[in-house]
């Protein structure tokens, strides 16, 4: 009988769980390592969107024109730490290369391509384990004033040109669907088809568990080093060595750490993402909405309305900004009357490359190490097409995709 090949993965997020669980359904014996419990960083404390309407990324021409505004404004989408400034820089330089339209429809394509893959690839998971309550399909709902009406265009043009399902909503049709929202907006779109979830970690924990009930393993250890024995992939703690037949580095905003050991300059950065909770509120609305202008948006929750959102630039040392605290409170009480003092303030982190596309797919350098990490604000919704993606690459089976748009290559 032929012996089983041994994978380990580097993250126990939602990228790194997913990617377990298709390889185990190849036959792979599959190890999860990771510093903390599964679940507890960004697969945690995210919007709970399942979005695969998103592929309009923010590397758009417009954007540039809006970033100085929005730096200066403390009420504003964007924010950045001071400290961290030189830091950014050469991720700065190659994100402005980056807004330009042909760069911009690139993107959006090849989001498009996984995003439309992406509600069957997670099906596939959710039918072996129980989500009774824990997901809800009652779509998504974006909001905005006529002052951004030129921004909204382009998004709801782009996606019609993709071919993506959406409806827009007049006023009315808003005040109809959430007649709680204050009447501040002018109009919106919903996406029908897109779902939330009602706990993000319980859903992550649901299918960890599914995955160690097949025989998969788990090491909470912290992997500070790598290397290899002939071609195979040697990790190592600070008291213990593995050695598997493949690796998958899967842990979201730290995984740029590891790709530096392989010698491959990936320019991975962290947008800096935000949460409070309004507990027993979460019944004010029925769907997630977001508010376009200001780049939050509010979900309700096992846990209460949780309000999400915010970019801020500043590494993964920096503590918690009060003040983009403040703008998530503040934002809801613009849409909301009667909230009130907010519990769970909470700091994430996303891993962003300059072009708003993953790297999803083999290390330039050592052919027997994989990437699934750089999804932005989207690693929950793409959590699931990923491990499918990278568990074909490793059996060498034909996805039928074009993936070249998503290898680390593009950054040699």
């Amino acid at each position: 009988m032929q012996k089983k090949k041994k994978i380990g993965i580097i993250g126990a997020g939602i990228q790194g769980v997913c990617n377990a669980l298709f390889l185990q359904r190849k036959g792979y014996e599959v190890t999860i390592f990771d510093k903390r419990e599964p679940g507890s960083s960004a697969s945690y404390g995210n919007a709970g969107h399942f979005s695969p309407y998103a592929s309009v990324p923010l590397n758009r021409p417009d954007v540039l024109s809006d970033v100085p505004s929005m730096l200066l404004s403390t009420r504003g989408p964007l924010a950045l730490k001071w400290n961290y400034v030189y830091k950014m820089l050469p991720w700065f330089y190659s994100f402005v290369k980056n807004c330009r339209e042909n760069k911009m429809m690139h993107t959006a394509k090849y989001m498009h391509q996984i995003l439309d893959l992406s509600l069957p690839a997670f099906d596939e998971l959710f039918e072996e384990i129980n989500l009774d309550g824990l997901i809800e399909h009652k779509g998504i709902m974006y909001v905005w004033t006529n002052k951004s009406l030129k921004s909204r265009d382009l998004e709801i043009n782009l996606r019609n040109n993709l071919g993506v399902k959406q409806r827009l909503l007049s006023p009315k049709e808003i005040h109809d669907l959430e007649p709680n929202l204050k009447p501040f907006y002018d109009g919106g779109v919903i996406y029908d088809y897109a779902r939330h979830a009602r706990n993000p970690k319980k859903i992550l924990i649901k299918l960890f568990e599914n995955f160690t009930s097949k025989g998969g393993k788990f090491l909470k250890l912290n992997i500070e080093k790598l290397d290899f024995d002939e071609e195979k992939p040697v990790i190592r703690s600070e008291t213990q060595r593995f050695i598997f037949d493949k690796l998958v580095i899967a842990c979201g905003a730290f995984s740029k750490k590891f790709t530096d050991k392989l010698h491959e300059n990936i320019p991975l950065e962290t947008e800096r993402g935000y949460h409070v909770h309004f507990k027993g509120y979460e019944n004010l609305i029925s769907r997630p909405i977001v508010y376009a202008d200001k780049g939050f948006g509010m979900t309700p929750m096992e846990q209460g309305l949780r309000v999400v959102g915010t970019v801020e630039f500043g590494g993964l040392e920096n503590p918690l900004s009060k003040s983009r605290i403040s703008n998530l409170v503040l934002n809801a009480r613009e849409m909301l009357d009667g909230l009130p003092e907010h519990n769970d303030e909470w700091l994430g982190f996303r891993p962003t490359l300059p072009d708003f596309l993953p790297i999803i797919g083999p290390s330039k350098n050592f052919k027997n190490v994989f990437y699934s990490f750089g999804h932005h604000h989207l690693g929950w919704t793409l959590g699931a097409i990923s491990g499918k993606i990278i568990s074909s690459m490793i059996s060498d089976e034909n996805t039928n995709l074009d993936l070249e748009p998503y290898s680390s290559l593009r950054f040699s």
